[in-house]
């Protein structure tokens, strides 16, 4: 494999996607002194300083194929789940077009529980105990017989929130019979995976992998549910933060060891490029670090604390990766912390309502916070909210401390009808 340039100047760049984790990328992308010209496909009307949207679904992968190779784009970053697991990448690099992104059959990873969790069996990753299940009857039997608490999963792809920790035995039937029988996730209810409930702090794990080697970015956490003390529905994410620093001695080397080490090695074996970043979701349970979940791309809201953090041209980063010669297995981090707290709209997650007017971005931004932007569109000179998670604040300073307070207080600047946000992203623990 030819080493590549260090860098590469005069790149054009295509972001894939809509949300607040592509806003940061295309923040990114377009903070890169070796980027000449950004694109977001379809982007969001927040995204219009940094790049020029292009009206493209993120899982029109033959659009999206042709319009890259006509415009001589020099690297696609793929950044939502769909676009990933519709074989975005694949197509780009038959086109020959550097795509940071896995493969259709490496991320199967993440659009088949079962399947990820078959793959850690396989490779003796350590994983929760479980059970997959095409027929309902035989999920419900299973849930009769299993200790509680019992967690239940839609097996496809659900926005994040395929995922019920159910309490009792109730709950567990309940979860069963929405996903398989009312199918309210849709195909991605057709089988279920019911798996042991596993306790301990969370904690997201991020690597750049270029089919062969890794490089970890900063440790983070995110907080799933809506409400504060973890209260309420699981959502995309309400925040994050990083780096996380409270781990016990030895953790990360396990997680190295154990488990990204047999994936990456695995992945290979069964022929399934991956050419991307690869997020891993942990609970550092009693007997150590088991995986939660796999996502194969950039987690959100993780992305959003993560990219303020990194003290190196990503771009280029990013482009070794897709040509499988990434160059070092770190990458340059600075000295700080990071906070990002999470705007939703009125109704979020079951019934996000649409439609009304943002005020005080510009005055979160003078505060020295970032801002990006996610469910919103632009009618006329105004924003309005268009979708769940409208928008979120973040906050980098010395400390986690001081990057809390100024994600908060910009968070506060920040104002439409019914905006949800939990108080307690990145308290200390207890």
């Amino acid at each position: 494999m030819t080493e590549q340039p260090e860098h590469e100047p005069g790149l054009k760049v295509l972001v894939v996607g809509s949300g607040g984790r592509e806003h940061a990328l295309v923040w990114a992308m377009a903070s890169s002194p070796s980027v000449t010209a950004v694109w977001a496909a379809p982007g969001n009307d927040g995204m219009t300083q940094l790049a020029t949207l292009v009206p493209i679904s993120a899982t029109d992968v033959a659009g999206m194929t042709a319009w890259a190779q006509e415009h001589a784009v020099d690297l696609v970053v793929i950044g939502p789940d769909a676009a990933v697991a519709a074989g975005l990448a694949d197509a780009l690099q038959v086109a020959g077009i550097p795509a940071f992104g896995p493969s259709q059959a490496a991320s199967e990873l993440e659009w088949s529980k079962a399947f990820a969790k078959d793959f850690m069996t396989r490779h003796a990753i350590p994983t929760a105990s479980y059970g997959t299940f095409d027929d309902p009857d035989a999920a419900l039997a299973y849930v009769a017989q299993s200790p509680l608490p019992l967690v239940v999963k839609a097996d496809g792809l659900a926005a994040g929130k395929g995922v019920f920790i159910c309490q009792t035995r109730e709950e567990a039937v309940d979860a069963v019979r929405s996903i398989m029988q009312e199918r309210a996730f849709g195909d991605a209810g057709a089988r279920v995976v019911l798996e042991e409930f596993l306790t301990g702090p969370e904690l997201s794990v991020f690597a750049l992998i270029d089919g062969e080697r890794y490089a970890l970015l900063p440790l983070a956490r995110d907080y799933k549910r809506l409400g504060d003390g973890d209260a309420g529905p699981n959502t995309g994410g309400m925040g994050s933060f990083a780096p996380v620093t409270d781990l016990p001695a030895g953790v990360l080397d396990e997680i190295r060891r154990r488990v990204l080490e047999p994936t990456i090695a695995g992945l290979r074996s069964e022929r399934r490029p991956y050419q991307g970043v690869l997020y891993t979701g942990f609970m550092l349970t009693a007997d150590g670090p088991k995986v939660l979940e796999y996502n194969c791309r950039f987690g959100d809201p993780e992305t959003q604390v993560l990219l303020p953090l990194l003290d190196v041209d990503i771009a280029q980063v990013l482009l070794q990766c897709a040509r499988g010669a990434l160059a070092s297995d770190t990458v340059a981090v600075r000295d700080a912390a990071a906070v990002c707290v999470v705007l939703a709209s009125a109704g979020y997650p079951e019934h996000p309502r649409s439609g009304d007017p943002i005020t005080g971005i510009a005055d979160a931004e003078s505060r020295g916070a970032i801002v990006f932007q996610a469910g919103v569109k632009r009618e006329g000179d105004q924003l309005l909210t268009n979708g769940g998670r409208v928008l979120a604040t973040v906050g980098v300073g010395e400390s986690l401390s001081e990057a809390r307070d100024l994600a908060y207080a910009a968070a506060e600047e920040v104002s439409f009808s019914g905006r949800q946000m939990r108080q307690d992203i990145a308290l200390p623990a207890g």
